[in-house]
C-alpha cells in the first residue's frame, strides 16, 4: 500500500460515516432502486433481507453494467444484480483498518454494522473530505481501480 499509519489520523468510524443510508430489498426493482439514488443524490443502496440485516449492494455502475447495457427489464429484481460479498466494517474500527480494507477488496463503499444493524457508510469521498485529506482518499482510489482492473491496463503500450 501506499499510504501510511502516519496519513490516516486516527478515527473511528463511527465518527465520519454517512448515518443515513439508503436501502432497498432483495425483490426491489431495478427502476425503483434507481429512482432511488437519483432522488437521495446517491451512488449506492444497500441491499437489507426481511429482517433489515444487509446482505449486498447495488451501485449506480452496477445497474448500468449488470442490467442496463445488458437490456434487463425495469421490473428485474434488483438483487440479481447486487454486488456480493458485501465487505463491511463496524463503528468502533479505526479509520486506517477500513482504508486498508476498502483496498484490499477493491471497494469504494463500506457499509458500518453494529451486529445485524447497518447504521451507517463510509465512502472514499467520506474519508477525503471528513479526514481532510485529499491525498490519502487518491491514493486509496488509485489502489482500488488497480486491483480491480487487469494487470496489463498499467503497462506500458507500444
Amino acid at each position: 500500500m501506499i499510504w501510511t499509519r502516519d496519513i490516516v489520523p486516527r478515527v473511528q468510524l463511527r465518527e465520519i460515516m454517512t448515518a443515513g443510508v439508503i436501502t432497498a430489498r432483495p425483490d426491489a426493482d431495478l427502476l425503483s432502486v434507481a429512482q432511488l439514488m437519483r432522488d437521495h443524490s446517491v451512488g449506492s443502496v444497500v441491499i437489507c433481507d426481511s429482517e433489515g440485516a444487509p446482505s449486498a449492494m447495488v451501485t449506480d455502475r452496477d445497474l448500468a453494467v449488470r442490467a442496463l447495457a445488458e437490456q434487463r427489464p425495469h421490473g428485474e429484481q434488483v438483487d440479481q444484480h447486487a454486488s456480493r460479498p458485501l465487505v463491511t466494517g463496524e463503528p468502533e474500527m479505526a479509520l486506517e483498518e477500513a482504508a486498508a480494507l476498502m483496498v484490499q477488496h477493491g471497494v469504494r463503499r463500506l457499509p458500518v454494522v453494529d451486529g445485524a444493524d447497518l447504521v451507517g457508510i463510509v465512502t472514499l469521498d467520506d474519508i477525503a473530505v471528513r479526514t481532510g485529506n485529499l491525498e490519502v482518499a487518491q491514493r486509496m482510489t488509485q489502489e482500488v481501480i488497480e486491483g480491480a482492473l487487469p494487470s496489463f491496463f498499467f503497462h506500458e503500450r507500444g
